[in-house]
């Protein structure tokens, strides 16, 4: 994966079992403001699928960053962002539980186990 964050990432097709647990790795470590539980985040973020490591959704691929209250947000963003530093980039496997529920729940991505590579530009 580039460590340019400037740019959008790119995320290599994982190999083995989707995890049934949350997996967070530090790709680049911040050195600004900590993203606690209750920040406004305002990130650059790359989504694809485990299984097919098909891209769902990248606020790199519209130009724009998004700002979002964390709690507002997915339980594995909401898990996985706080202890965060902006400037940081991390990548977040997030299982069905923590992302749109199991499969048949109504949303496109239920009972898909999803990749996120996060940038994270600031919080407040």
């Amino acid at each position: 994966m580039s460590e340019n964050t400037n740019q959008k990432p790119e995320v290599d097709a994982p190999e083995g079992p989707a995890p049934e647990q949350l997996e967070i790795v530090d790709i680049v470590e911040g050195s600004g403001d900590v993203a606690t539980a209750g920040s406004k985040v305002d990130v650059h973020y790359l989504g694809v699928e485990y299984e097919t490591g098909e891209e769902f959704d990248s606020s790199w691929s519209r130009g724009q960053s998004i700002n979002f209250p964390l709690n507002n947000l997915i339980k594995g963003w909401q898990d996985g962002i706080p202890g965060m530093k902006v400037g940081g980039r991390r990548k977040l496997t997030v299982p069905p539980t923590l992302a749109y529920g199991p499969v048949g729940g109504g949303h496109p991505l239920s009972g898909k186990t999803l990749i996120f590579v996060i940038d994270l530009l600031g919080v407040s």
